[in-house]
């Protein structure tokens, strides 16, 4: 009896599927790799998926990988609510304004023992369990973050009289000095900054992160801002993510009130990195498991471009 023919498997069907796919996006990737080789990438990183173990070690990865590709990666971090959770051992009060946390002495010694301590140390342990290296800095590190108190004014809806708020030491970057970031760029290694910065008498100042990150990243003229957040990006009106727009373009939806509440100021601190010099920013969610590898390495991200005006 005749035995039937065995049948040859066609070309790449005995391999895994998960080793095609994996070519499949590095096949993808190439390209993006050759366009930012060389080039400065600024991330701010906050928000839940920093408190996730497996997110922040995915976050990690994905900045030792800018790093092995030729970018230079700048980390700056936040931490509000484990500087929520030390003020609560040690019972000192803590108040918002606007989301701002007022900051006396008592408060700014704790934010700067947490920011520059435990969470920066976490972030560059982190990425050297990655195989990277990073240095731990804050704004005070070779005068890295000039910072001035923060005034604010809030119009009293009943009066309509505007009273100056007192935030305390809360800053805002009045000069970044990116002499240090200068001798590192093109290292092996990546900087990591906790937003803590100091005035010109060496008052020590807390900096919302974001802000700090917009300021460093216009300052070193960085070809992306990546802001990670808790929220997908900018949103339409009807729900659906604005995957990229114009610095104009956002404007106008600040102006009829599609940008509201709290994604104002972040939509407003990637306007002042691009008008400073940044070719785009991105708001993106940092609960996506590769967040920024998705970002960068693929052809449509996963948050809202805002980039200047006219260009491509």
């Amino acid at each position: 009896m005749a035995t039937k023919p065995k049948i040859a498997p066609a070309p790449g069907e005995d391999i895994p599927a998960e080793f095609l796919a994996k070519a499949k996006v590095l096949s993808e990737a190439l390209p993006y790799m050759r366009r930012h080789e060389g080039a400065t990438f600024v991330v701010k990183y906050g928000g839940h998926a920093m408190g996730e173990e497996e997110r922040a070690r995915e976050f990690a990865q994905d900045i030792v990988l800018l790093r092995q590709v030729g970018i230079n990666p700048i980390v700056v971090h936040g931490g509000g609510p484990q500087i929520g959770d030390m003020l609560k051992r040690l019972k000192i009060q803590s108040s918002f304004v606007d989301g701002l946390r007022v900051t006396d002495q008592a408060t700014v010694e704790v934010v700067e023992m947490v920011l520059s301590g435990s969470i920066n140390k976490q972030i560059v342990n982190a990425i050297s369990a990655a195989g990277g290296t990073a240095v731990g800095l804050s704004g005070k590190d070779g005068g890295l973050i000039e910072a001035e108190k923060l005034t604010r004014t809030k119009r009293d809806p009943d009066s309509n009289i505007e009273r100056v708020l007192d935030l305390g030491l809360v800053g805002e970057p009045s000069r970044i000095n990116p002499r240090l970031l200068d001798a590192l760029r093109g290292t092996d290694v990546i900087p990591v900054i906790a937003p803590i910065g100091v005035g010109r008498d060496g008052t020590t100042y807390n900096i919302n992160a974001d802000t700090a990150a917009g300021a460093i990243a216009g300052a070193v003229k960085a070809q992306r801002l990546l802001m990670l957040t808790d929220v997908k990006g900018v949103l339409d009106r009807s729900g659906k993510l604005i995957e990229e727009m114009t610095a104009e373009e956002a404007r106008a939806l600040i102006a009829d009130g599609t940008i509201s509440g709290g994604m104002i100021p972040k939509v407003e601190t990637c306007l002042a990195a691009v008008d400073a010099g940044v070719e785009a920013a991105v708001i993106m969610d940092g609960r996506v498991p590769h967040a920024v590898i998705l970002e960068v390495f693929t052809e449509h991200g996963v948050g809202t471009l805002i980039r200047r005006n006219g260009a491509a």
